[in-house]
Order: structure tokens, then C-alpha cells, then sequence
């Protein structure tokens, strides 16, 4: 058993029997199922803004290579900077490079699960550069010590009783405060930040090819604040954010929003087509955008899982599934939890050491049910276990179990052969995996071919 997998296990049996942790997270999740029903009723048909989403981003990802290509001419005639990066390391390598150039102490940063997948915060720890999250979730896992929890809300797993502790005891502010009195020691502590930073950084909600523009989406006006108030403007964004059109904004602003927040449209909606221009007196003086592989290419050149990489991190997904609800977003070990992470990291990683993520679903189908562009995540998921096998990943008593188990169940002699209490020893006390965290299996008395012929009579 891999480091990853015992890990996963261990973490995922702690987390099933904390009841507190699934009160939390199932009352945060009742409050988003509530509402999102409300943002639904905007769409006239909200299945065909589904359909038709999921129709945008399989054109962009068919033709990834010419999008990217326009979005960097038109986003570089405006003077505006690409860098692409292939791996994490690079893009860290040319960030650092960047902070070098700017004699750059402090970076105020919004909320970016891409900038999560290369750890940059740690990276600039170890640099000597202060990388502030300026989203509030986030602020309250850096303050914590923790990374997110989940993709849309970082701190979906504390009460306010609990961000009212870590607040008295990160930043000696009184121990009852109310959401709104915590907000605002956030507030006023960040909002000291931006003046001071030399540079900003964002990701990207949706990268533009043929106006070579950057869209970001948000709540609480911290990403436009990051990417205006510093001299020098980052922008990290893997390559599967981009769509053809300003135009599919229409479509996908709304449906980002109803299937994020329940919300009908964000508070803050930004459009960002490079650096300060000579007639404009706000904005960076300087903006790069960081276009990120890091294992997007292996998804890309899979023609079934490249389905997946139509998501908008809308998160639907995990607030949809059981499995996420009992065991929570640190149990995965990854950037991307719940169905979708489930599905991609062992793609953007590898098979071999993250295939049981693959394995951690009930196949029920609710995450690609409530998909805001209807990626069959299910599906995907039995494609990875598929490709797990074909690649011989599995472990050689696995391997053996399911190999007698198969030829077994294939010979009806053999299914007849024992008594009950003969297979119910052999399931439940000689094959201890399957039973290591389930029910113990009890086979009937009578096997199927005596209840059959006691039917008919015979």
C-alpha cells in the first residue's frame, strides 16, 4: 500500500466518525443547496445553458493550441507579457524571477486554486517574501496554518465560533465577535496591504483568445484590488481556462455564479486586457500572465478524460457528494477534492499513486447530475479505475482476490460449493480487506439454485 493510500484511509476514517465535522459541513452545504435552486430560475432552460457551455469549452479544447496562440498576440498587443510555464517549477522560477527584477518584500494575492497547485505561498515563505491572501477564506487558512478546504470555500469546515477563536488567538482580537465585527478586523488589517505591495497576483477565471483578455469573478472585490493597486500585475492560469469569446461570458458568468454561490451573478466581474494604458490613469504598470501545464497536456491527449477539463470550478461537484460530505476536503491530499479531483489528479500527478482517489465515489451520478457543464464525472471516474487496471497498478492480492473472485462467480458449481458459514468465514475473516471498512457480507442459507428449484417445485 502506496504512502498516499494509507494516508487517504487513516484521514478517511478520523473524518467519517467526527460527527461535529459533518454537522459543519452538512450545514454549510444546506445553506448552498437552498439557494442555488433560486439562481436557477434566471435560465430559461437551464439544461440547454448546459449543454451549450459544454459545447464552448469542447470547441476551445479541440483547438487548445490556436486559442492560446491568439490569446498571447492580442493580450502581447496591448503590453501585456505570456509566459508559458510546463511544469510548476517553472512557473515559480519565472515568478521568482519577476519578484527579483521588482525588489519585491511583499505580495498581497487572491483567492487562486492554481497558485494552491504550485504551492507558491510556501515557495515565496522560503524566498523571504510575504505572500498575503487577501480573499477572506483564505486569509483564515493561511491564518490557520491550513490550505483550502474546498474550491469555491476555503474555510466551508469552521464555524464562526471557530474563526472567532483562531482571530483571538492569531490576531488578539476579542473572543465573541460576531461574523460581521470579524469581517471587518479582516478587512481593516488587509485593506493596509495593497499600497504596499509591489506586486499583485490572481488566477483566472476565464482566459479570453480573441480579445487575449483575463476575466475573474468575485465576491469581495480583493482580486481587483490585487491586480490594480501594485505596480506589477500576475496573473497564473492554467491552459484550460481559456474560452473563443467575450461573448461566452454571457453564458458562462451566470452559470459560474448559480452553480458556485446560488447567486444569479457575482458581485465583482473584471475584465482585464493588460497593463495601464497611456490614456488610462489606473492599473498596473506592468502585467504577465502565466499560462500553466503541469500535467494538463496528459488530460489533453486522453480522449475521454479530456472531457474534464471543461470544469469551471464552480464546485458543484463536491457539494453534491456523499463521499465529500462524510470525509471532507483535507482527506484528499490534493489541490482539487471531491469528484473532480478525484478525477484529474491522478492525470495532473499519476496513476500509479493517486489511482484510489478514483475508488473514494459510490458511482451514484449526483456530481455529474448538478455539473455546471455537464461533464460526465462518473463515468470518468470507472475510466480511471479502467485505466488504474490496464496499467497494472493494482496490488498482486488484490490482483489475486478479484482474479478467484471472477472465476467463481463465473461457474455455478463453484458458487454452490459451502455452506453459508463456510463463505461467510471466507469473506469476512479470510478476505479482511473487504470488510476492513464495511458490513460484514452474509450469504444466504439456501444458494440460488435451491431457492430456484424449490419455486418450481422440483
Amino acid at each position: 500500500m502506496s504512502d498516499q493510500i494509507g494516508s487517504f484511509i487513516a484521514k478517511s476514517v478520523v473524518k467519517a466518525g467526527d460527527l461535529e465535522h459533518r454537522r459543519k459541513i452538512n450545514f454549510n452545504i444546506g445553506k448552498y443547496d437552498a439557494v442555488v435552486p433560486v439562481g436557477k430560475q434566471q435560465f430559461n432552460n437551464v439544461n440547454l445553458a448546459r449543454e451549450r457551455a459544454k459545447n464552448i469549452k469542447w470547441r476551445a479544447m479541440e483547438t487548445l493550441d490556436q486559442q492560446l496562440e491568439d490569446f498571447e498576440t492580442h493580450f502581447t498587443n496591448r503590453g501585456g507579457k505570456v509566459i508559458w510555464a510546463e511544469t510548476a517549477e517553472q512557473a515559480l522560477s519565472e515568478i521568482l524571477q519577476i519578484c527579483k527584477e521588482k525588489k519585491c518584500r511583499t505580495i498581497v494575492k487572491s483567492k487562486s486554486m492554481v497558485t494552491e497547485e504550485i504551492k507558491l505561498n510556501e515557495f515565496l515563505t522560503e524566498h523571504s517574501i510575504e505572500s498575503i491572501e487577501t480573499d477572506l477564506g483564505e486569509y483564515i487558512q493561511q491564518l490557520d496554518g491550513e490550505p483550502p478546504y474546498h474550491i469555491v470555500t476555503p474555510a466551508m469546515h469552521k464555524s464562526k465560533e471557530d474563526i472567532a477563536k483562531l482571530f483571538a488567538d492569531k490576531l488578539n482580537t476579542a473572543p465573541n465577535l460576531s461574523p460581521e465585527q470579524l469581517t471587518l478586523v479582516a478587512r481593516n488589517t488587509l485593506r493596509k496591504k495593497y499600497p504596499e505591495a509591489e506586486i499583485g497576483i490572481t488566477g483566472a477565471n476565464f482566459i479570453i483568445s480573441e480579445a487575449g483578455a483575463v476575466a475573474v469573478t468575485e465576491n469581495e472585490g480583493n482580486a481587483r484590488l490585487s491586480a490594480s493597486f501594485p505596480k506589477t500585475h500576475i496573473v497564473i492560469a492554467g491552459i484550460e481556462k481559456i474560452i473563443p469569446t467575450i461573448a461566452d461570458l454571457g453564458l458562462f458568468w451566470p452559470l459560474l455564479a448559480t452553480y458556485g454561490t446560488g447567486q444569479r451573478i457575482t458581485v465583482y466581474n473584471t475584465i482585464l486586457t493588460g497593463p495601464k494604458q497611456p490614456n488610462e490613469s489606473d492599473g498596473p504598470e506592468e502585467m504577465y500572465v502565466i499560462l500553466l501545464d503541469n500535467g494538463r497536456t496528459n488530460i489533453l491527449a486522453n480522449a475521454k478524460a479530456r472531457e474534464s477539463l471543461y470544469c469551471i470550478r464552480c464546485g458543484a461537484c463536491l457539494n453534491a457528494c456523499p463521499v465529500y460530505k462524510n470525509i471532507g476536503g483535507h482527506t484528499y491530499s490534493a489541490t482539487y477534492s471531491g469528484p473532480i479531483g478525484s478525477v484529474i489528479t491522478p492525470h495532473l500527478r499519476n496513476m500509479k499513486d493517486w489511482k484510489h482517489l478514483s475508488y473514494a465515489s459510490s458511482l451514484c451520478g449526483s456530481c455529474t447530475q448538478v455539473c455546471a457543464v455537464k461533464i460526465n464525472l462518473h463515468e470518468l471516474l470507472l475510466e480511471n479505475r479502467y485505466e488504474a487496471v490496464q496499467g497494472n497498478y493494482s496490488a498482486w492480492t488484490e490482483k489475486l482476490a478479484w482474479k478467484l473472485w471472477t472465476k467463481a462467480s463465473l461457474n455455478r458449481k463453484w458458487m454452490n460449493k459451502g455452506t453459508q458459514k463456510i463463505k461467510n468465514w471466507t469473506v469476512n475473516k479470510l478476505i479482511k480487506g473487504w470488510t476492513a471498512h464495511r458490513a460484514h457480507l452474509e450469504f444466504p442459507e439456501k444458494n440460488f439454485n435451491q431457492q430456484w428449484q424449490e419455486k418450481q417445485g422440483r
